[in-house]
């Protein structure tokens, strides 16, 4: 039997514009707080025509987006605006992350920069790094700042500490954490050491 990717759509490419619309309708539909019968109802449309629009799985004419969007009080454009919504992403070699001075660069912790988003009208920013710590690095005064952090341990051994608990971080060990409280490397126990530290917050904090 052919393999089936679980990431992608149902469907073909070209109906990518459908699901988009499908979603907004219901979206719509859901905060008025009315049934799939009662937009029926107020367009004219059949059960299953509307099922089908909000499933991505028909092309609605402009004709039924008028309805619709007379029905939920949204104009037209309110349909097309996941679809037209620009998506990033970031695509980074092995090796070239951008090197950044961060306050524990000081103690000669490396830090690359795996990527960034959250975009300019986005609400939360995620910043990935890729922390090293080797032999000349020093273990430095505790972190704090807004947000979470989500750190995953590659190399080596560590012990980590937030707030006042201890942990410590071997290979496939993963610490997620409120990054308001106090947290930071205290004993580097096996060099060299190499972890993943994904960092998220509001965009009114950056």
């Amino acid at each position: 039997m052919p393999s089936q990717d679980p990431h992608a759509l149902e469907g073909a490419r070209d109906n990518i514009l459908e699901v988009a619309i499908g979603r907004e309708v219901r979206a719509f539909r859901n905060k008025l707080g009315i049934t799939v019968s009662d937009l029926a109802a107020a367009t004219g449309l059949s059960l299953g025509m509307l099922s089908k629009i909000e499933n991505g799985v028909t092309s609605p004419s402009l004709t039924t987006l008028q309805s619709l969007s007379r029905a939920l009080g949204v104009p037209v454009t309110a349909f097309f605006r996941r679809y037209e919504e620009r998506r990033d992403a970031v695509f980074v070699k092995a090796g070239e992350g951008l090197a950044i001075e961060r306050r524990g660069t000081r103690a000669k912790h490396q830090y690359h920069l795996l990527g960034h988003t959250g975009g300019h009208s986005g609400r939360v920013v995620v910043e990935p790094y890729m922390i090293t710590l080797t032999e000349e690095s020093d273990v430095f005064p505790l972190f704090q700042h807004s947000g979470l952090e989500f750190l995953y341990m590659l190399e080596g051994e560590v012990m980590y500490r937030h707030a006042d608990k201890l942990y410590i971080m071997q290979p496939g060990d993963s610490l997620f954490f409120d990054a308001d409280a106090p947290h930071g490397p205290e004993e580097m126990r096996k060099l060299p050491i190499r972890f993943l530290s994904i960092i998220s917050y509001p965009r009114d904090d950056a």
